[in-house]
């Protein structure tokens, strides 16, 4: 919701005045010198943002249009001296502004390229008004987690469930690892859910909404034996009664200030989108100035394609076999039908998708290969008992809930390719063959390591020669090779080697481009969490845990040195380098707590809960590498999903950097990548791509008929580059 207009135009009517609103100590700045205003192209817009003290530095301005074929909308930050410049806009009449930390929305001003447009910045008049524009971070942290007294059977709590298992949940597993907590459509009560005796009782009846609302009930009613309410509830009582955030955010600095972000709407108000897909990660020029591919997961088989040079959005409708069922209900993460209605769309079935695209990836060639089903789970004879495939001699598979397909956009011609193992994401090997290796998520029944050959798939169109996969075996025997191996929860058996079922599974997937091995996440969901090696040539694999105090993790990826990155459920960003490891990493020792050594970890901007200092109560979802300098920081630098900071946080030479997505607030991505559209292009032919990834866009600001977005990260040489 937005500040009251009778606050917005009584303020932007005294602006002289605005000494005497409220001004937070962390945004009270020393004013230079006036500085001239350099040119403004005939492309661009610019021009000064001052406040009652001077210059306003840090601050964003925004340009937004819906003259173009879908809403637009371009955002810088000022420099030093208050100076700002929109670059690149396409022409078309905008509505230009400027959000701040410690300000209200100035008032909004019409503007074409080539003009310049300065600005009276509005103070907040109070600390709550400052406060509503705080990323989402600084509102859930206010959450209160349970001490260590109510746990292991003491309180309300089932006792199996330790404070850890609850950080993790409360932190990138479960509801937050699906849309954003703390902004304000999360941490205020919908009014047409009706009036309830308490906050708790208002969050039981608000978690049973929509399509997830049966597993979210399932989690927090039966996993954690209803405990979670109460402290929901708690939290949006005490922001009722106006309680407000211990911390306040800085503003953007030296690098933070040279980020132009870009976005357009696609897809529809109803739908999301998981992912999208811009380039291949190996050869980041591939697709140059191309179309971006959206992934909408369960919420519709019709993905959307966005032209950035043009702002046209078009559609393809994935494929399926005619009588293939919906991918709703058991063994999936959505309900066919709602447990209750939603307070934003009622009883309405929002999510229809056979596909459940998940993510995709582009090769060389520039063709685009999904995770997507596109039949029923039951595998094919080929995958089974009694198959002659060599794989499915070693280890058969029943079912996958699904599967791969690719889609060349020259021509629009989308193939199946049936797989045995189920596919949740996706990665290019470094390999002459293209191998595309594939994460199953608890897709399959048992997480293998899964690949495409996609050499032999050109070459014969036979997906089930082009496909192999393998369990993962730890060499506990020490001996370097595959041998005979006792199953999970069997003992020990010191001539044997030991297969693991890694936790729920693998879920990130990481070719590594150093040796050719690869890489998964692993335990995200349940069982220990950590990283998981996999070797193709002996088909053997290694197993590391994060160690302790830092805990779980979900999205990861590698650099060009076989650094893994992973975004962890206690704030950090965590790496692990295999080649710091002092021990044997085979043999019967070597089961995942061998070589803490090789860990390190990196605290997330942002406060933590109470009760956990040095910590952040950020809830990043997945982190990225640019092995290639697509941004314009330098190669092999890991880029976050900052969930609650409403963008992406990189880790620069030890400083994390926040791209924050001002407006709409309440931005949350799931994946991103980085394209390079022209190596000679300067850093407008640079960029990252990334997608809002939450599934319920109408949790945004702006509400319902917010439409997903599409969002272009670059980062210029100075706040003024145009």
């Amino acid at each position: 919701m937005p500040v009251r207009s009778t606050i917005l135009r009584a303020l932007c009517a005294a602006t002289l005045l605005s000494s005497l609103s409220f001004v937070p100590a962390a945004f009270a700045q020393s004013q230079p010198a006036q500085a001239q205003m350099p040119a403004i192209g005939e492309k661009s817009i610019g021009g000064m943002v001052r406040g009652a003290n001077g210059p306003e530095a840090g601050v964003w301005v925004i340009a937004e249009t819906t003259d173009l074929p879908t809403k637009f909308a371009r955002i810088v930050v000022t420099d030093d001296a208050g100076r700002y410049l929109i670059p690149d806009l396409p022409t078309a009449n905008y509505e230009v502004w400027v959000r701040g930390y410690g300000l209200i929305d100035s008032p909004k001003l019409r503007a074409k390229p080539g003009m310049r447009l300065d600005h009276a910045a509005v103070r907040a008049p109070n600390a709550a008004d400052a406060a509503h524009y705080y990323p989402a971070l600084y509102w859930y942290a206010m959450m209160k987690i349970p001490p260590a007294s109510e746990f292991g059977g003491k309180g309300p709590i089932p006792a199996n469930i330790t404070q850890t298992d609850w950080l993790r949940q409360m932190n990138n597993v479960d509801c937050i690892g699906c849309h954003q907590l703390g902004q304000e459509a999360t941490r205020t009560v919908p009014a047409q859910l009706g009036h309830f005796a308490s906050g708790e009782e208002a969050w039981m009846r608000r978690t049973q909404s929509g399509q997830a609302g049966e597993m979210m009930t399932n989690r927090l009613a039966g996993q954690f034996g209803g405990a979670p309410y109460q402290y929901f509830g708690d939290w949006t009582d005490r922001v009722a009664k106006g309680e407000l955030p211990k911390s306040t955010p800085p503003r953007p600095q030296g690098l933070e200030r040279n980020i132009v972000v870009t976005w357009w709407e696609w897809s529809k108000p109803d739908k999301y989108l998981h992912d999208e897909i811009s380039t291949d990660k190996r050869n980041p020029t591939v697709n140059g100035y191309g179309k971006i591919y959206g992934s909408p997961e369960y919420s519709t088989d019709t993905i959307p394609i966005l032209d950035p040079k043009t702002s046209e959005v078009t559609y393809f409708t994935l494929p399926h076999h005619a009588d293939m069922p919906l991918s709703l209900g058991p063994g999936h993460a959505g309900a066919l039908d709602p447990l209750q209605p939603s307070a934003y769309w009622g009883a309405r079935r929002l999510w229809d998708t056979h596909a459940n695209n998940h993510n995709s990836m582009f090769d060389k060639q520039g063709r685009l290969w999904l995770a997507a089903a596109f039949r029923a789970a039951d595998n094919p004879a080929f995958c089974k008992k009694g198959s002659d495939h060599p794989s499915a001699k070693a280890f058969p598979i029943e079912r996958s809930v699904r599967q791969i397909a690719m889609l060349d956009p020259k021509t629009m011609k989308y193939t199946f390719v049936d797989t045995c193992f189920g596919s949740q994401h996706l990665q290019f090997g470094f390999d002459a063959d293209n191998t595309l290796w594939v994460s199953n998520g608890g897709t399959s029944p048992a997480a293998t390591a899964g690949w495409i050959d996609t050499k032999v798939f050109d070459e014969t169109g036979d997906a089930a020669k082009a496909q192999g996969w393998a369990p993962f075996v730890l060499d506990t025997n020490g001996n370097g090779k595959l041998d005979d191996y006792t199953e999970p929860n069997q003992p020990a058996d010191a001539k044997k080697d030991m297969r693991i079922t890694a936790g729920s599974g693998t879920y990130a997937v990481m070719p590594n481009p150093a040796d050719g091995s690869v890489w998964y996440t692993v335990g995200v969901f349940g069982g220990r969490a950590g990283f998981l090696r996999f070797d193709p040539k002996t088909k053997l694999s290694e197993i590391y845990f994060v160690p302790k105090p830092a805990f779980g993790i979900r999205g990861g990826d590698i650099d060009s040195h076989g650094v893994l990155w992973g975004s962890s459920s206690s704030g950090f960003l965590v790496s692990f380098d295999r080649r710091k490891c002092k021990g044997p990493l085979n043999g019967p020792k070597a089961t995942g707590d061998h070589c803490p050594e090789g860990w390190s970890s990196y605290k997330y901007p942002g406060p933590g809960f109470d009760g956990f200092p040095n910590t952040s109560a950020e809830a990043s979802y997945y982190t990225w590498v640019d092995q290639h300098n697509t941004l314009g920081l330098g190669n092999d630098v890991p880029v976050s999903t900052g969930n609650l900071n409403d963008g992406l946080i990189a880790l620069k030479d030890g400083k994390m950097i926040v791209l924050r997505v001002p407006y709409p607030m309440g931005f949350y991505a799931k994946g991103l990548d980085g394209r390079i559209d022209d190596p000679n292009g300067g850093w407008k032919a640079r960029g990252l791509w990334t997608a809002s990834g939450d599934r319920v866009p109408w949790l945004r600001e702006g509400g319902r008929g917010s439409r997903p977005l599409a969002v272009h990260f670059q980062l210029r040489p100075n706040p003024l580059a145009d």
